[in-house]
């Protein structure tokens, strides 16, 4: 029979040894992280009773979310939730885990947020990005009539984030949400299903180099999904795609925003400009690093 830890504290000790010894950088904080998922202790009550014991049936719970971690499973796929603009999100294997680094995409998209604006997301995945677009525009900036749309072509992609508006705009499958904002999601390939001409086109797309992927770390490119991480041989082509057919879908004097890689930049601005888009702008993330590329739609910047 196997011999039983009971304590907190040599239970949270042996899952941080055991995550440090398959080389889990934050060992310590992840292995806490899978003790309150488990426990739902707080560390106040942790450190006020480290000497508490824990039922069979838990302890066991939490090794085995142990070994998950220590294969490289995303913390976030044991857990089922992360953090984002201050929201908690469900995530899956089927779409990308929401990172610090796209919160400067949406904040750029509040800085332009009017009442009455139609926004579409493109790529949408778990929904973070419309979601918190359309709850940060209601919450902080009192706007009403807010009107968004995301579009994934993975159907599983769809379902996640219909779970996420639910939960955190309180939508109904076709109504408007209890805080003023209105959102639906489809499945779709970029723009295929858009039925209107939005104010303002936001997207975290596919933008990895093909041969770069390998590069990753483990838990990216093992559990990510490959189709959103892949931007093809140069990780440009859905930025091409986007900024070329989104003439026949934005107003005049829209905004589109992307998320970019920091090698990105300058094709990015490019294709922004040859596309009708003028006061092109660049924003850098906390690390210093170009993040989000995006500008103004000016129909005069292409004749």
């Amino acid at each position: 029979m196997k011999q039983r830890i009971s304590n907190l504290q040599k239970i949270y000790k042996e899952g941080t040894r055991l995550l440090a010894g398959a080389g889990i950088e934050e060992a310590g904080i992840d292995a806490w992280y899978l003790l309150e998922y488990v426990t739902g202790i707080t560390r106040a009550a942790y450190y006020a009773h480290p000497e508490t014991e824990l039922d069979a049936d838990k302890e066991d719970a939490y090794f085995a979310h142990i070994g998950r971690r220590a294969r490289r499973e995303p913390l976030q796929h044991i857990t089922g939730e992360q953090e984002f603009m201050g929201y908690s999100f469900r995530v899956s294997g089927h779409v990308l885990i929401p990172r610090q680094d796209t919160e400067i995409l949406v904040e750029e998209a509040l800085k332009v947020l009017a009442p009455g604006m139609r926004i579409l997301d493109m790529c949408t995945g778990s929904g973070c990005v419309l979601i918190s677009i359309l709850k940060a525009g209601r919450e902080r900036l009192r706007m009403e009539r807010l009107e968004g749309t995301g579009s994934d072509i993975s159907p599983e992609a769809v379902a996640v984030a219909q779970y996420n508006a639910a939960r955190l705009l309180g939508r109904t499958e076709t109504g408007r949400g209890n805080n003023g904002c209105c959102a639906r999601f489809c499945t779709g390939d970029l723009f295929e299903k858009a039925e209107e001409r939005y104010d303002l086109i936001v997207s975290n797309p596919p933008y990895i180099r093909t041969e770069e992927i390998r590069k990753l770390q483990r838990e990216v490119r093992l559990h990510d999904p490959y189709i959103a991480l892949d931007g093809k041989k140069d990780g440009l082509y859905f930025y091409r795609r986007i900024t070329a057919e989104s003439a026949a879908y934005i107003a005049e004097g829209g905004y589109l925003m992307f998320e970019i890689g920091h090698d990105q930049t300058e094709d990015v601005c490019t294709l922004l400009e040859q596309s009708g888009y003028a006061d092109v702008f660049v924003k850098k993330d906390l690390a210093g690093l170009d993040r989000v590329a995006g500008g103004r739609y000016n129909r005069k910047c292409t004749q």
